[in-house]
């Protein structure tokens, strides 16, 4: 064998010998890692476990919310509703609903489930967080029963060997038993039975196939699958149940659909004698935290919540609301229409007063209710437009034009000739507006809406948001006003997009502080785009469809209503406060003569000329010398219609004169509108002749 020869297999010797010393150094972190979890995990059951499920642990303390002073507003502390039942007594539907549901082999492996682990495992490492948790009932039960609900390694190390001395101690039923008992339902009801009584007024042995199913859907989340508080969501999630139970063979498809029509008849529950002031905030702050941490640790370890509120606004807000007409009382005994306002400081995304809707229930539109937008959407068609060099001179043809069968109208079922996009947001034009997204592409505009926190948006099946009618807030599902007012905080924020927040800070018993908030920023659009935006939108609030919620200091805003009058929206803007106002109903009934323009114009004037009572009129900032001309240039047809118009010289002269003499000009235009309503709107009774509707707002084949 010759010297190369003799070199090559000493290198592949020490190549092989490498990488096993890699693999077996691998390996012994691995095994290291996994005995020192052991030892922990037989450390805390060897400590914890007890034989009645019972330990000793501090005395509960209520924990306590603060406002953005530092001032107490509410103490969170619940009562344990709790009565114990035998298994016996809970319905086999109840039993199987959540089993189908939780851990579909739960009479089948010692207490973990090594499937369900290898397919969280390979979440958490796909997502580099802790994504799922694989969690078999006896886990759960263990998890409830002794440990936080922090989503980290150790706890579910000492989960695993919990579960295992639980499975090693009882049988499956005793331990079916005690975690039927144990889990949270929210509402203050902690077990089957108590969560029987809550939310149907009934014994838990009473339940039917559809009860049990919903009850086996809201631990998942206790706030947001609540039938009190969220009765939509509460339904699909019932329906989910269901169809893991025939998955499983528990039940078979008649019955599935027979469960999935019944109409439940709900505990109306009782009503709290306490101060309800924000208490949707409360109950947003509280629920959001159950969700993260449990309501143990909430109601019970005595946190110290420094929230974002500012409880003079919040008491501003909710007068202002009182101006929602009476119109009628539904089904559920609620006042319609409802409505929700959400203020925000768009430089830090401090949500400083939330209403979601009249006090008397527990649905909080202002983060819950998804609704159509109408003309408020629109602003995201601007900012595309502005994000490709165009500016508020760029002139579009409004004329008629058929996409398909559609044939969208304006509001006033005229045409305008050429306008430019300032004319086109300041009196909310519908077809130059559709004209523009056409010409940007409707997933440009799509893309800019999410970039600025619409979370919604559906781009895929069959029936999706890729049309142009979105162009026009004619959305598949809908925004929330939380939401809208985000998106909005960005064009007040110099295009930076801030993600809303509520809780600053969370501090423990002992003064550790276990959450802070670390502000979630990006550059949504240009500052040039903003500064444009906040631009065309001021003309809009002063001299357009929005010129009743003028406040007499610098503003910007934009109305929405949707052509079937169900939706109505006003959402504006000053350099330091974004506020978002929505009036509709919650079965979705048509309110004749509702307009963004109108009732929530003149909540959104009412808050505001309150809330900021007191403080400077301070300007929006000036551009920074990086705004360019932009191109008013646009080569594109639509149905043989030309969408853009090169602009002469004389034009742009009488385009900057307009500018300079346009507030006079369009406030003389505005009185108009106000003496003289159109004709094609019809009006309803209102206790002020402010609130008679006024062109610019009704949106033809399309929202508006």
């Amino acid at each position: 064998m010759d010297n190369r020869t003799q070199m090559h297999n000493r290198r592949r010797r020490t190549s092989q010998n490498n990488g096993w010393q890699k693999t077996l150094s691998i390996f012994a972190i691995v095994l290291v890692v996994m005995v020192v979890g052991v030892g922990c995990g037989f450390l805390t059951a060897s400590i914890n476990t007890k034989p009645d499920m019972l330990h000793n642990i501090d005395p509960p303390a209520s924990s306590q919310l603060y406002d953005i002073n530092g001032n107490l507003i509410k103490n969170v502390h619940a009562v344990e509703n709790r009565v114990p039942v035998p298994l016996e007594k809970i319905p086999i539907n109840l039993q199987n609903a959540f089993i189908a549901n939780e851990d579909a082999r739960f009479y089948d492996h010692f207490g973990i489930d090594p499937r369900g682990i290898l397919r969280a495992v390979w979440a958490n490492l796909t997502n580099h967080e802790i994504a799922e948790g694989g969690s078999t009932i006896t886990q759960q039960l263990a998890k409830n029963a002794y440990l936080s609900q922090d989503r980290t390694w150790k706890r579910k190390i000492q989960e695993v060997f919990l579960a295992l001395e639980l499975e090693h101690q009882y049988t499956k039923k005793e331990i079916l038993e005690m975690y039927l008992n144990q889990i949270y339902f929210g509402q203050g009801a902690y077990g089957v039975e108590a969560a029987a009584q809550t939310y149907f007024g009934k014994d838990v042995s009473e339940l039917d196939l559809s009860e049990c199913a919903m009850l086996a859907g809201i631990p998942r989340s206790p706030n947001y699958y609540s039938p009190l508080n969220n009765l939509a969501a509460a339904k699909e999630r019932k329906t989910v149940v269901l169809q893991q139970m025939e998955k499983y063979n528990y039940i078979n498809d008649s019955q599935l659909q027979q469960a999935d029509r019944e109409e439940l008849k709900l505990n109306s529950g009782k009503k709290s004698t306490d101060d309800d002031t924000a208490s949707y905030f409360i109950d947003y702050i509280t629920q959001t935290l159950i969700d993260k941490y449990g309501a143990d640790k909430v109601y019970k370890e005595g946190l110290k919540i420094y929230t974002t509120i500012d409880m003079s606004m919040q008491r501003d807000a909710e007068a202002a609301m009182k101006n929602l007409p009476n119109s009628r009382k539904d089904k559920n005994n609620l006042e319609q229409p409802q409505g929700a306002l959400v203020a925000i400081d768009p430089h830090t995304g401090y949500i400083k007063a939330m209403v979601g809707g009249r006090g008397t229930d527990k649905f909080n539109r202002a983060t819950m209710a998804v609704r159509q937008p109408g003309s408020s959407f629109k602003p995201f068609v601007f900012a595309t437009a502005f994000e490709n060099n165009m500016t508020p001179d760029t002139r579009v043809d409004d004329s008629e034009i058929k996409i398909g069968t559609w044939q969208p109208q304006n509001d006033d079922h005229q045409f305008h000739g050429v306008v430019n996009i300032r004319q086109i947001a300041t009196e909310s034009i519908n077809i130059p507006t559709i004209k523009l997204a056409y010409s940007l592409g409707i997933d440009s505009v799509l893309s800019t809406a999410q970039k600025l926190g619409i979370s919604t948006l559906v781009l895929d099946g069959a029936k999706n948001d890729r049309n142009l009618a979105s162009a026009l807030g004619g959305l598949t599902k809908g925004v929330t006003p939380l939401e809208m007012a985000a998106a909005y905080s960005a064009f007040d924020n110099q295009g930076v997009y801030i993600k809303p927040t509520a809780i600053i800070k969370i501090v423990d018993r002992t003064g550790k502080t276990i959450e802070e908030h670390q502000p979630e920023k990006h550059q949504a659009i240009t500052q040039r785009s903003a500064y444009l935006l906040t631009s065309i939108l001021q003309n809009a609030l002063a001299n357009g469809t929005g010129s009743r919620a003028n406040i007499g200091r610098p503003a910007a805003g934009k109305t929405g209503t949707t052509d079937n009058y169900q939706d109505a929206w006003f959402i504006g803007y000053t350099p330091d406060l974004v506020t978002s106002v929505w009036v509709g109903c919650d079965d979705n009934a048509v309110m004749p003569g509702m307009y963004g323009g109108t009732t929530p114009a003149l909540i959104w004037k009412a808050f505001m000329s309150k809330a900021l009572s007191g403080t400077k009129a301070d300007n929006f900032p000036d551009a920074d010398g990086t705004i360019s001309s932009g191109n008013a240039e646009l080569h594109t047809d639509l149905d043989n219609n030309k969408v853009l118009q090169k602009p002469s010289e004389q034009d742009k002269k009488a385009a900057n004169k307009d500018k300079n003499d346009n507030a006079n000009k369009a406030a003389a235009s505005a009185d108009n509108k106000k003496t003289s309503p159109d004709k094609h709107i019809p009006t309803i009774p209102q206790e002020s002749p402010a609130l008679q509707p006024e062109p610019g707002e009704q949106g033809g084949k399309g929202q508006n």
